[in-house]
């Protein structure tokens, strides 16, 4: 029986479009334009100008693929380790990164495009409570926390 290991390679990319990247290396896979066996494609957004293939394929295959892939530039040297892009595989909660004392911009529901400072946080359920930064009264709202934009990461006044 024949051996089956899957390596991950990444793909160099034209900036902000690494999405591109992705959907035409599926079209390819997809219409026969190759016989290149891609088992998954990541496109993080934390690594800006990169996608991650895993594959069975050698190096050689992959930097083929690259080349009939519009906006591919080059496969970087060498497969990636899973450990290396484990990390990229766990969504990250959409709180991470507010903390208490940071100024955001309701971008959702009935206070939309007002500014609010976080008063706390619960990343379990991954909502914040706010209040309104510009209010006469300060009315304590828990929102969502994929509702709120990053406006300012300093201390309030």
């Amino acid at each position: 029986m024949e051996e089956y290991t899957n390596r991950i390679f990444a793909i160099k990319t034209t900036s902000k479009q690494e999405r591109t990247v992705a959907d035409n290396i599926r079209k390819a896979i997809d219409t026969g334009a190759t016989d290149v066996k891609v088992t998954a494609i990541i496109v993080p957004d934390e690594l800006k100008g990169y996608v991650l293939i895993e594959t069975p394929e050698s190096l050689a295959r992959i930097e083929q693929l690259a080349e009939k892939v519009a906006h591919a530039r080059t496969v970087v040297r060498g497969e990636t380790t899973f450990e290396e892009v484990a990390h990229f595989l766990v969504p990250k909660p959409v709180v991470s990164g507010i903390s208490e004392g940071t100024i955001v911009e309701l971008i959702a529901g009935p206070f939309k495009g007002e500014k609010a400072v976080v008063k706390r946080i619960d990343a379990g359920k991954e909502e914040i409570t706010v209040e309104l930064y510009e209010s006469v009264l300060p009315i304590p709202i828990t929102v969502r926390g994929d509702n709120v934009r990053v406006v300012d990461r300093g201390e309030s006044a």
